[in-house]
């Protein structure tokens, strides 16, 4: 396997954010000129390995750079204090607004809104969170700008190289290829042993999943575990996600996905039995909170893993410049 070197972590990172079609010249003009950069260092007597950090250290922040050689304005707020906010805004964003949606949407199932109400309530919301994150975050970093000279002061510190992203992966190790045939395993086989056996000792065949997913759901589950098992192998042999496979993995976790809210919404995914004769008095309203927040966990869950393998797709496809 390669090394992956500080040069190479720095294209990395410049090129991400620049226009797909844009890459691979600002990759080998960028290469080239680091090259030239640090054999001029080193014919001057410099050690090669801190030429290479010297020259690094001189271009800057690698998003700074790529703004600027792809002309795109960065001053909302202003240069100084522009990519802090940024980072910072897209964390948030991340993190807060799926939180969000799944919390107003659980609470709202819970309550019984139509479908209507609960899409009303999630993207009201989530606008309103939005516009907040957005303006409180300007509004801190405006004071900054007009207040705070240095990002130092205000606790930012200067770039420097130890701020390089590390090597995102791009495709499933050795090892990620066992864990996720082993989990592929272990689920189907919990739930064959569930639905023939069941898991509670006084109640021998009381199955948590519907029995009348015996046998013909159980099969389906069987054949779509072992495209999943698949699809995990050929990512391993590829090496990384591809475009292609990415849809792949979107298909197969939309049938997933399709298959286990239709049987949620229909009562028939679990066992309408099992809380009752466990719990007794209230097993039914137990059943109805767990399956409202069992099929928007599956939602996520699914969401959640399409989302990654798209953006790992497309990491891979900046990846492959770094070897050029």
């Amino acid at each position: 396997m390669t090394e992956v070197t500080l040069t190479d972590r720095y294209i990395g990172a410049t090129v991400r954010s620049v226009p797909e079609r844009q890459r691979a010249d600002l990759a080998a003009e960028l290469r080239s000129s680091i090259a030239d950069q640090i054999e001029a260092r080193v014919e001057g007597g410099a050690d090669p390995a801190e030429a290479e950090r010297a020259v690094l250290t001189a271009l800057g922040d690698p998003d700074r750079l790529a703004a600027e050689y792809a002309d795109r304005p960065a001053f909302l707020i202003g240069p100084r204090y522009f990519f802090s906010w940024w980072r910072l805004l897209k964390l948030l964003l991340a993190i807060v607004l799926p939180c969000t949606a799944l919390g107003v949407a659980v609470a709202q199932t819970l309550s019984g809104a139509s479908f209507g109400e609960l899409v009303g309530s999630v993207v009201a919301t989530l606008l309103q969170v939005a516009v907040n994150l957005g303006f409180w975050t300007v509004l801190v970093f405006a004071l900054f700008e007009r207040t705070v000279p240095r990002p130092s002061d205000a606790g930012f510190g200067e770039w420097t190289l130890d701020r390089l992203p590390e090597p995102h992966q791009r495709g499933t190790g050795f090892g990620d290829m066992v864990g996720q045939l082993i989990f592929l395993v272990l689920g189907v086989g919990l739930v064959l042993w569930d639905l023939t056996i069941g898991f509670v000792p006084s109640e021998r065949g009381l199955s948590f999943f519907d029995p009348g997913l015996w046998p013909a759901w159980f099969i389906g589950l069987v054949v779509l575990a072992l495209a999943e098992a698949a699809l995990t192998m050929v990512v391993y042999l590829v090496g990384r996600w591809t475009a292609a496979l990415a849809v792949a993995n979107l298909v197969l976790n939309a049938v997933f996905v399709a298959s286990t809210v239709w049987l949620l919404s229909e009562g028939r995914l679990l066992n309408a039995a099992f809380f009752p004769e466990v719990i007794g008095d209230g097993g039914g309203d137990v059943a109805g909170i767990l399956s409202v927040i069992f099929g928007f966990g599956i939602v996520a869950v699914a969401a959640w893993d399409t989302v990654d393998t798209f953006l790992k797709a497309r990491r891979g496809r900046g990846g492959a410049l770094l070897a050029r």
